[in-house]
């Protein structure tokens, strides 16, 4: 499975076991995939209390990395097999991978549901209005001769 460099680092550091015990991995597995199914859940990785040992900005990065990793996984449609083989890649144990498998399990469906609700095409402009600002001075009357563009684009309304 392809995923950026950053996804790749911040994935090797949750499983790292030094910074994620077995516990705290299981805690964020679960918090990452409420916050992809649940609108409400903003400060859900740092406000739990049992990560609260762990950087902010590790946390923040691992949940960035974790949640492009369960997206992909939700679009590739991925089994046991495909999920195994990329977190053993990452160097996760076995108790590391089941705990993440089940969770994966338990809200694939939600997650499906939330990505085909989506849609796979931009929608379409109808139309565009635009204007053209030209300054001439700034405040501090200096000349500036710079122009600006101001871009409206009007999309269609689709009725699902």
């Amino acid at each position: 499975m392809e995923l950026a460099e950053s996804a790749h680092r911040g994935l090797q550091e949750l499983a790292d076991p030094d910074l994620f015990d077995c516990k705290a991995f299981s805690v964020f597995v679960k918090v990452a995939f409420r916050s992809l199914l649940s609108a409400h859940s903003d400060g859900a990785v740092l406000g739990d209390p049992a990560l609260g040992h762990i950087d902010p900005t590790i946390l923040k990065h691992c949940h960035a990395a974790a949640t492009t990793c369960i997206l992909e996984l939700v679009k590739q449609n991925a089994d046991k097999s495909t999920i195994s083989t990329f977190l053993e890649d990452l160097k996760c144990d076995g108790e590391r991978i089941d705990v993440f498998y089940n969770e994966f399990q338990k809200n694939k469906s939600n997650l499906e549901n939330i990505l085909t609700s989506i849609g796979r095409c931009p929608p379409h402009v109808c139309d565009a209005s635009w204007r053209l600002e030209y300054k001439i001075k700034n405040s501090h009357v200096h000349k500036v001769n710079q122009p600006s563009y101001l871009i409206t684009l009007n999309v269609e309304v689709r009725c699902c």
